[in-house]
């Protein structure tokens, strides 16, 4: 649940302040939370029949055609749109990892091939059969989460509130600070976003009707949204107070000192992301096979496979290699591909399957959640698009 996104909240929180940004934090995490729940609910509403994918319950609700269509590109878009975020963290953390390590003595390295690296490891990851084959990489990837997380508010904590330190709006125009402010309600999104998969996993639960599956995933869900603030609201906070609007989009590129440990740091952010990238990208390598075979005709075959997922990966680089913009990718994907499914989508399909009565509790809630899930997906990419326009403009490419 503890995902990459939560380096950039303290620089979320410079573009919102204190307390809108405290209470957009807060909101998403009770959002996300509440549509967690819906799913967890609706993966065995029809005695017998379990949805073990997203993309069986849209169309459950929608009907067959239609649920595909609503469902399918939604998920497409944020498994790609990670991917791509993760070939940027993971390459962002190499150079800085090299940075502190070999501050003195080595030459500069661009960042160009840094992400060329991180991704040479998944020209190698993305040909292991199934989930299972990288459960060990995913393993590792959950504890390194934990452990940056933590070390990114105690190295803060260890650095000391910063003298002069500001904590107002750093755009010097309106409207720069309400762009900003847009930008980093996609940030947030991206931060707390995270039901691709709870169908999936859900899947794994046995369940009868005496003991649905329901009962044990709900609290496994309790147990790391407990986590999540644990590690979210600390990072977000102590980042934040330390530095102020000083604090870059990431918190571990911020920090320097104590070298070893940010150092350290760094490097578990690049496990993290590399067991993340191959949970991301295992479904896509699965949709475009099927549809090559299905659609296109092709044979199955080991030539095939290796082909389709090389070029993905490649694909993702390149799109990383070109633009490097953790803050700005966060902010665009965060609204545009992550605020359906985690926000509002499943709001959507409870009013369509439960009907409940107009006005009540559970009628306002999902509508108040639909309503503003949609205005986070339509104003916040606003913000990350303009942020990357911005960057790209001083920016050097594939330097």
């Amino acid at each position: 649940m503890v995902g990459a996104g939560i380096l950039g909240l303290p620089f979320a929180m410079s573009e919102l302040g204190w307390g809108p940004g405290v209470a957009v934090q807060v909101m998403s995490w009770a959002i996300t939370l509440y549509t967690l729940w819906q799913m967890v609910e609706m993966h065995e509403m029809v005695p017998g029949k379990r949805f073990d994918r997203y993309h069986e319950l849209g169309q459950y609700a929608f009907g067959e055609k239609l649920g595909l269509y609503i469902v399918v590109p939604q998920q497409l878009v944020v498994q790609v749109a990670t991917n791509i975020v993760y070939m940027v963290t993971g390459g962002t953390s190499l150079q800085k990892f090299h940075n502190l390590v070999c501050s003195d003595n080595c030459n500069s390295i661009k960042l160009t091939y840094f992400i060329m690296i991180f991704a040479s490891v998944h020209f190698f990851l993305s040909h292991l059969p199934n989930f299972h084959s990288i459960s060990g990489v995913s393993l590792a990837a959950a504890i390194m989460s934990l452990s940056y997380s933590t070390i990114a508010w105690a190295g803060a904590l260890h650095k000391g509130r910063q003298p002069n330190i500001e904590y107002g709006y750093i755009a010097k125009s309106t409207s720069g600070t309400v762009f900003n402010f847009l930008s980093a309600l996609g940030d947030v999104a991206f931060a707390y976003a995270g039901h691709n998969v709870v169908l999936e996993i859900q899947a794994t639960i046995p369940s009868t009707p005496e003991k649905p599956s329901k009962g044990p995933m709900w609290k496994g869900v309790v147990v790391a949204y407990i986590i999540v603030a644990l590690c979210y609201f600390p990072v977000s906070l102590v980042g934040y107070y330390i530095f102020g609007n000083s604090i870059t989009d990431n918190i571990l590129v911020t920090l320097e000192r104590p070298k070893w440990l940010i150092a350290a740091a760094n490097m578990f952010v690049v496990v993290h992301v590399i067991g993340g990238y191959q949970v991301y990208a295992m479904p896509v390598f699965d949709m475009m096979e099927s549809f090559l075979v299905k659609r296109m005709n092709f044979k199955p075959s080991t030539t095939l496979r290796f082909v389709t997922r090389n070029v993905y990966v490649a694909f993702t680089m390149f799109i990383g290699m070109t633009l490097p913009f953790f803050g700005g990718l966060l902010s665009f994907f965060g609204g545009f591909a992550f605020a359906p499914t985690s926000y509002f989508l499943p709001c959507v399909i409870w009013l369509k399957i439960y009907k409940p009565r107009k006005y009540s509790l559970s009628w306002i809630t999902n509508w108040v959640c639909i309503v503003l899930g949609v205005l986070l997906m339509i104003l916040s990419p606003i913000g990350g698009l303009r942020s990357i326009i911005i960057k790209a403009k001083t920016y050097s490419f594939y330097s």
